[in-house]
């Protein structure tokens, strides 16, 4: 999860076959930061489901993702387009900048300590660029030699 700038906020890291709302709803559950209400999510249309967007309500999060195929128009649908392309930037960023899905990591540890890497960098420029008063944050021009 990234704010609207990029700057991570919570992650998970599991297995290919786990379900991406299960995941979604235990790290908003297990993360203290998120507590409280008034946040909006914005989500593929993968993350979907009655009990699910319930849970989600729950936690004082609204849910703004795309319909799926023989879904009625969902409420929020106008702003669904341009924010889907910060979206897209920031995996933009995390994979190709920062190589995230060229790790290297051979081992479940390994793996870990490089994702953490990434996060990591792409927080501490985020956080340096704000302070530095840079126009965009998520820029790591500045940084890739």
């Amino acid at each position: 999860m990234t704010t609207l700038h990029g700057l991570p906020v919570a992650f998970a890291l599991t297995g290919a076959k786990a379900d991406e709302r299960t995941v979604l709803t235990d790290l908003i559950a297990t993360t203290p930061a998120l507590a409280g209400g008034g946040r909006t999510l914005i989500a593929d249309k993968n993350y979907y489901g009655r009990e699910f967007e319930s849970t989600l309500a729950a936690t004082g999060f609204t849910l703004l993702r795309k319909a799926r195929t023989g879904e009625n128009p969902r409420p929020g649908a106008q702003f669904f387009k341009p924010l889907r392309q910060t979206i897209e930037s920031v995996f933009d960023t995390l994979k190709g900048q920062l190589s995230l899905e060229r790790h290297g990591g051979r081992t479940q540890a390994g793996v870990i300590v490089r994702v953490l890497q990434r996060l990591l960098a792409l927080t501490t420029a985020i956080w340096h660029n704000d302070h530095t008063s840079q126009p965009v944050l998520r820029s790591l021009t500045a940084y890739d030699h």
